[in-house]
């Protein structure tokens, strides 16, 4: 999905530094705390410090004995990224940030919290042993428990003074079985593609990842500008066939923040 957003921007003349393991404009291994440093640093010095723009969709998925790998690209491998590019952002006139969440987040079953509030808290260890009562199914609970602390992440970070006050745009995008080389793998094994091919998708299929691609550019674009903590999904349904009557939920009863209280006052004052 990535490839395909860099070669849609691209070809509509933008400039854009490719973050992997291997063939791409920064080399860098987003598991550890140093390749992630190195990609950072690296990226900042190509772009000058000015960045219009990230797409964090680097993801392992739900493979059997890759919990820590896991845990370490699909949420630091986006958290710690994003904060260090967030002032290169911050630079930019309405920077734009897509991260490429999962409608796993909304569709696997007994997923642990005390899982997600250990990544949230930056304790992959921890996350590690919440789920490792799970066996051959931990990996998937790690997945999914991944997505869903770095959606929360985005909701969380993407409204406050340092994201929304210093006019960027932080959005996820929450795709469904999209035909990368990642489903391929996991078609691949048979007992896995017996699961994968149970799942509910009421229009059928696999999405295809230019389709992904395009919501990227969408979501990189003055037309997203409104936008704002928002989790997009597109996958097929199956996110509102399972939760049809999940949306909306009532909205606590807590105090604004007194800057948005502020802002809204603002608006308000404005007509």
């Amino acid at each position: 999905m990535g490839r395909a957003a860099t070669e849609k921007l691209r070809a509509t003349g933008h400039t854009v530094i490719g973050i992997d393991l291997k063939s791409a404009d920064v080399i860098a291994d987003l598991s550890t705390a140093e390749g992630r440093r190195t990609a950072a640093a690296t990226a900042l010095a190509a772009c000058d410090g000015v960045l219009d723009g990230a797409v964090l969709a680097a993801g392992l998925g739900p493979i059997a004995g890759r919990q820590r790998l896991i845990a370490q690209v699909n949420y630091f491998g986006v958290v710690e990224l994003l904060m260090a590019l967030r002032p290169a952002l911050a630079r930019a006139d309405r920077a734009k940030v897509v991260v490429i969440g999962s409608n796993s987040t909304t569709t696997t079953p007994l997923v642990p919290q005390r899982a997600i509030r250990a990544l949230l808290a930056g304790d992959a260890d921890r996350a590690l042993r919440a789920v490792r009562i799970f066996g051959k199914s931990a990996a998937a609970i790690m997945y999914a428990a991944s997505k869903i602390a770095v959606s929360r992440w985005v909701r969380r970070h993407a409204v406050t003074h340092a994201w929304a006050g210093s006019g960027i745009r932080l959005n996820a995008l929450a795709p469904g079985a999209i035909m990368t080389p990642l489903l391929a793998e996991q078609l691949a094994n048979p007992q896995e593609a017996k699961a994968i091919k149970a799942f509910p998708v009421p229009i059928g299929g696999y999405g295809d990842p230019s389709q992904l691609a395009d919501w990227m550019v969408f979501m990189l674009s003055d037309a997203a500008d409104f936008m704002c903590g928002s989790v997009v999904f597109v996958d097929g349904g199956s996110d509102a066939y399972f939760r049809a009557d999940s949306w909306p939920t009532a909205v606590p009863a807590v105090s604004l923040p007194r800057y948005l209280t502020r802002s809204f006052r603002h608006g308000q004052s404005n007509g």
